[in-house]
């Protein structure tokens, strides 16, 4: 691998290696809005906020926790969905050596508690009508303090009139009231206090707890740093070189506590002087609207909300023509999803790839040079990948399958509190990723499978990704998910579960002939479910792991 063959393969703007210097996260936004004080940073639900006020409020919120004893090295939470709140409360936290825990707004109380208790964080930051449920993660004693805040702190005039109004229950300044250890957001951020302590850990102190989303088991936390996050955003910001410095405006509806929404919808912008279109959820025509009102030019998504857009039947009586570039990431992106989303838009879409274990983005399509259907691309400056051996460990040539593995100084620290996982993901300066991969001999890279959904039958490696594919070119089929179960006589068994489209009917017998009509016999379902869903990750992902227990529990 020593001739990184993916170099030749680069578009003549992006360079091989990056100057990463010592800068921290908060750095990024501060020579943003020195750069550009009065271009709008945020539009959140009408309301905008300037660089300029966006860097001044991060100060106050920093300021704020100063004065409520947090420091270097203190956890902090984010139990909140993609709003100002949100972004305030990151980079405030960082800016003092804190260490953000970002959180999922739709975990339940045990989910919640099982991440402050594991992460340590004695400070919360949460909405109004999230706290009920961090009330009861309070009353074990994890959470040392809770700031609140609500969605009224930043809307235009009229609507924080009638919000209060529309909102169909109280849940606000009333039910926090009598609780020493809660504290108002817009309160503390109108209050004096003296300048904070800035962050004099360095580069390489640990600057969020990234939890993986735990599609193969118990969430970890991944520890980066800001080095990791700050040359992660640089390495996407040179790769994406057709990016324009203070004029691009993102579709921000990627959550930010994911890791993949903290790099490409939140950090990679902010950094580049861009408009954020701060959206909480996805809903395809708001998502539609957005563009047309604010004339958007960059949509980051995953393959999901590119299929819902494709489905959607209004989609041609909006103006979506600002599109330039959209980034796939988190989960794979089905060719048949890609090419009807382009056919539609005229956006290209850039399918990359990632882990959170890697801040997370580690390959990407080319912006102007040969988009390869089905790869991944090429690895972002600085990073070196190797394909080995899944038994052996040793390197396969181009060409041939077996373990993606990455280094690069965007990789973690480790496992937040897990020697022994750690030593499993990082060996020998390596990152393996788990994913069965190959590259090519121009250096592009094709996800196969993760190795732990890899299927056994009849002595034959089966990778579900694959039969997933094919599947979805049934005209009946929306979506399908694929597992393996162990069988006396095969190793394991296939197993399909498919989710039928809309007024759509289909008999198993009758997916599973148009399977043995055309796939080898041993990738054949033995048995096709039918789902009203195919369960996911907030990423996109397959959760294949339910679908087993699922299949474990009818067994």
């Amino acid at each position: 691998m020593d001739s990184r063959p993916w170099l030749a393969s680069y578009d003549s703007e992006v360079p091989h290696s990056i100057p990463y210097g010592t800068d921290l996260i908060h750095g990024m936004l501060e020579k943003a809005a020195r750069a550009y004080p009065e271009r709008t940073a945020l539009v959140f639900e009408g309301f905008r906020m300037t660089y300029r006020r966006l860097w001044e409020s991060v100060q106050q919120c920093a300021r704020a926790l100063g004065g409520l004893g947090v420091g270097a090295g203190d956890r902090v939470a984010l139990y909140l969905p993609n709003c100002p709140h949100y972004i305030i409360a990151y980079y405030a936290v960082v800016s003092i050596g804190g260490i953000v825990v970002p959180t999922n707004p739709l975990y339940n109380e045990k989910e919640l508690a099982f991440q402050i208790k594991d992460s340590g964080a004695t400070t919360l930051f949460t909405l109004d009508v999230l706290y009920p449920r961090v009330k009861q993660v309070m009353a074990a004693g994890q959470v040392a303090r809770v700031i609140v805040g609500g969605i009224e702190d930043f809307l235009p005039a009229l609507k924080k009139l009638i919000y209060p109004i529309l909102r169909k229950k109280e849940t606000g300044k009333s039910a926090l009231a009598g609780n020493e250890h809660v504290y108002s957001f817009h309160r503390l951020m109108q209050q004096s206090q003296p300048p904070a302590r800035p962050a004099d850990a360095g580069c390489d102190a640990v600057a969020v707890l990234q939890y993986t989303g735990g599609t193969t088991g118990v969430a970890k936390g991944a520890m980066l740093t800001h080095k990791n996050i700050v040359v992660n955003t640089m390495q996407a910001r040179h790769y994406y070189y057709v990016i324009r410095e203070g004029r691009e405006i993102f579709i921000s509806v990627l959550p930010f506590f994911h890791s993949y929404g903290m790099a490409v919808a939140m950090n990679l912008p902010l950094a580049i002087g861009a408009t954020l279109i701060i959206m909480p959820r996805f809903v395809a025509k708001d998502v539609l609207k957005a563009i047309q009102q604010y004339r958007a030019t960059i949509l980051p998504g995953i393959p999901s909300i590119y299929s819902v857009l494709n489905a959607y039947k209004e989609i041609h009586s909006f103006d979506i023509a600002s599109i330039s570039y959209c980034i796939s990431g988190a989960a794979p992106l089905p060719v048949s999803v890609l090419e009807a989303f382009e056919r539609l838009t005229g956006g290209i879409i850039l399918e990359g790839y990632g882990l959170s274990e890697a801040s997370p983005i580690t390959h990407c399509n080319p912006a102007r040079g040969a988009r390869k259907v089905g790869s991944i691309g090429l690895p972002v400056p600085d990073t070196d990948c190797k394909i080995v051996d899944i038994e052996t460990g040793r390197d396969v040539p181009a060409g041939e399958l077996g373990e993606l593995c990455i280094r690069g100084p965007q990789v973690m620290r480790g496992y937040w509190q897990n020697p022994s996982e750690t030593q499993q993901m990082l060996r020998d300066g390596w990152l393996f990723t788990g994913d069965v991969a190959r590259m090519d001999a121009e250096g592009y890279f094709y996800i196969v499978e993760r190795k732990k959904d890899m299927i056994i039958s009849e002595g034959f490696n089966v990778y579900p990704r694959e039969i997933e594919e094919f599947l979805l070119q049934h005209p009946c089929v929306a979506d399908a998910s694929v597992i393996g179960m162990p069988d006396q006589l095969r190793g394991e068994k296939v197993i399909a579960y498919v989710m039928l489209k809309a007024g759509e009917t289909a008999a198993p017998e009758e997916i599973i002939k148009y399977c043995r009509d055309n796939l080898a016999k041993y990738k054949v379902p033995r048995k096709v479910i039918f789902k009203d869903q195919i369960p996911t990750n907030i990423a996109g992902k397959k959760l294949r792991r339910v679908l087993r227990e699922d299949a474990a529990r009818s067994a």
